[in-house]
């Protein structure tokens, strides 16, 4: 048998200490060596039983947990999962290095914290898994211009574990003028609304999450509700997003796939195609059904993504007409919108 996912836990909770050990200590491949009231006593506990992976509240006494991961990683390279209430302070813990985030249950409720756990389990592993370093760093300038670029495309963007950051830099790197971009992220509830707002504030987009029947525009980032599946739809010369329950399409509501899938289908060659870091293979086949239809594509390379997963599945398809670090990617998107790549 290989050996067990060694997990800290950090939280000043002594009853969600106990919960969130009990809970994923169930799961034969995890075991909890050391649990800690504050990053102090975490630093000392690191130290001692070498974690493989981390679980750390934002809020707590003496030093939050953002400081704390940021002052953490250049010293240890180890996988942070945030585990908090809602709010903002997560994205900000995603900017200091943490790998990936969960909200915090409502202790009161038995099947909420059984979902919780089951949850946290799953990302305990792909967090085992993912890479720590100053990958997502993004040295290259934004020196694209707007000259030329066809407005008339459809981006569409989809990505899961390490995608908050890597969406966010990306952005940041691209002109502000830019066709329509369609975002599908692998977020819940709550914080994608969130997310979409820290975009929205941060760079030269107006984002926000997708309603039913919005247009695609330039200059418009639309984000995936959490819980909800984006689709597109053609409608004359323009183009509407469908948000819409259903059941998981890869394990993911909302999917990658999906979107790919109806841009495939309602852009044919009008489109472009990213996808970026991610755990398992959502979006691979839907971003191989877009280059079918004549779609551009282009999929995060092996270095630069927290987890290569869901890229290295769409390259090894055949899906990925371009494959790029981070970095490289908002020069190649902007060659593609003015069809001399």
């Amino acid at each position: 048998m290989d050996k067990k996912i060694k997990v800290l836990i950090v939280d000043d909770s002594l009853l969600f200490r106990e919960v969130l050990s009990r809970g994923i200590s169930t799961d034969l491949e995890i075991e909890v060596v050391g649990k800690a009231i504050d990053p102090f006593d975490a630093r000392e506990k690191l130290l001692k039983f070498k974690p493989d992976v981390m679980t750390c509240d934002v809020e707590m006494p003496k030093m939050n947990g953002t400081h704390f991961i940021r002052q953490l990683l250049p010293q240890h390279a180890l996988p942070v999962i945030v585990v908090s209430s809602i709010s903002q302070s997560v994205f900000d813990a995603m900017n200091a290095g943490a790998v990936d985030f969960i909200a915090k249950p409502d202790i009161q409720s038995p099947q909420g914290v059984e979902a919780f756990i089951e949850e946290l389990i799953n990302k305990i592993k792909i967090a085992a898994h993912a890479k720590v370093s100053n990958s997502l760093n993004m040295t290259a300038k934004n020196s694209s211009t707007t000259d030329h670029l066809d407005m008339q495309r459809v981006i569409a963007l989809g990505a899961s574990t390490g995608g908050t950051e890597a969406i966010f830099r990306l952005l940041k790197q691209l002109p502000s003028q830019m066709p329509g971009i369609l975002i599908v992220q692998h977020i819940p509830p709550l914080f994608s609304a969130m997310f979409a707002e820290r975009l929205n504030s941060q760079t030269s987009f107006t984002v926000r999450e997708a309603r039913d029947n919005d247009y695609v525009e330039p200059g418009k980032i639309l984000i995936a509700p959490g819980e909800r599946h984006m689709s597109i739809k053609k409608v004359g010369n323009r183009y509407k997003v469908k948000v819409f329950q259903a059941e998981k399409v890869n394990g993911h509501c909302p999917s990658v796939d999906v979107l790919f899938d109806s841009v495939a289908k309602e852009c044919g060659s009008n489109a472009i195609g990213i996808i970026l870091t991610g755990m398992g293979y959502d979006g691979a086949k839907g971003l191989l059904s877009m280059r079918r239809r004549g779609a551009r594509s282009i999929g995060q390379d092996e270095a630069s993504c927290v987890v290569y997963g869901m890229p290295k599945v769409a390259f090894e398809i055949g899906a990925v007409e371009k494959q790029a670090s981070l970095s490289q990617i908002p020069q190649i998107l902007c060659a593609m919108l003015r069809q001399s790549l």
